[in-house]
């Protein structure tokens, strides 16, 4: 797997070597993971805090699988979901139409789909997805195969790659979010595809957050986000800008690039959206952080 550094905010020896041995190559920001296995940490980030910005609720697989790491978590959610009209017209499509294919583009419009999907009580339908952390919602589902995943998990390459088997009459059933890119739907539709977009959920930012655990918060190392509207939330909240200067882990590169958007310099993300990826760019920005303090100290006994 590889993963990716956006920038860098401060100088360092062009190759520090890790306790989890992971190489950082700052000239192309290019960070590679190793064959070091997750399950078995060689290094303890006790000291650190990662926050974690998902509903609450839905953040309990990172933390677990964080916690092997001795990484302490703080969750401090950031973004709540809202089911739209468009939801309701789902169940009824795939009762009155069979689709080529029904493409899903993030876990939370998967979960969504398939409540919809047994709402039409389960009929055959042929999945595409955008990625593997998508595709995990299904196959911890037991009841959809995913028939077609892209070489890299972007909605340009998804729909660059679909096949529509010489069906110059392919249709595709996507079920998104609101905020959600065209660039699927513009890219099928100009190789012929025939798409129906339902918008079938919004994210939108929670109106309360707990200022004790926000005080907490700006002290931490490292932000894991899961979508651009995460990202932009964080942001957003009074003294972020000035107060907090840690990493941002992302889980994939959509949420990476609205990151580097709004000015962030130091943000972490794997090649392939997922869980694993997802620790694997919070271990590395962990890594960088406790490298910098080391340097730090060093400085000030100096």
């Amino acid at each position: 797997m590889t993963l990716y550094r956006v920038s860098l905010s401060t100088a360092l020896s062009p190759h520090l070597q890790f306790p989890h041995r992971r190489s950082i190559h700052f000239q192309s920001f290019n960070v590679t993971a190793s064959s070091s296995s997750p399950s078995s940490p060689t290094t303890s980030f006790s000291n650190h805090r990662v926050v974690v910005t998902r509903e609450r609720g839905k953040n309990d697989k990172l933390m677990k699988a964080l916690a092997p790491h001795g990484i302490n978590c703080l969750e401090l959610p950031l973004i709540q979901h809202k089911h739209l009209p468009d939801l309701d017209r789902v169940s009824a499509l795939l009762n009155e139409t069979t689709f080529d294919w029904i493409i899903i583009t993030s876990p939370e419009a998967a979960l969504v789909f398939l409540d919809a999907w047994k709402g039409a009580g389960s009929p055959s339908v042929k999945i595409a997805v955008v990625g593997t952390g998508t595709a995990s919602i299904f196959d911890e589902a037991q009841s959809i195969d995913v028939a077609f995943v892209p070489s890299k998990a972007t909605g340009k390459v998804l729909a660059s790659e679909l096949p529509n088997h010489g069906n110059e009459n392919c249709t595709v059933l996507y079920p998104a979010s609101e905020k959600a890119s065209h660039d699927l739907e513009n890219g099928l539709s100009k190789r012929g595809f025939h798409v129906t977009r339902l918008n079938t959920y919004t994210t939108e930012t929670v109106q309360h957050v707990d200022q004790m655990i926000f005080e907490q918060a700006l002290s931490a190392s490292v932000v894991a986000v899961a979508s651009p509207s995460a990202i932009r939330a964080w942001m957003n909240l009074e003294s972020v800008s000035e107060r907090w200067h840690g990493s941002v882990a992302c889980i994939g590169e959509t949420t990476a690039s609205a990151a580097k958007r709004m000015g962030l310099r130091n943000v972490y993300y794997p090649s392939s959206p997922g869980l694993q990826g997802w620790v694997d760019s919070i271990i590395d920005a962990l890594g960088v952080h406790k490298q910098v303090q080391k340097i730090s100290a060093v400085g000030v006994q100096k």
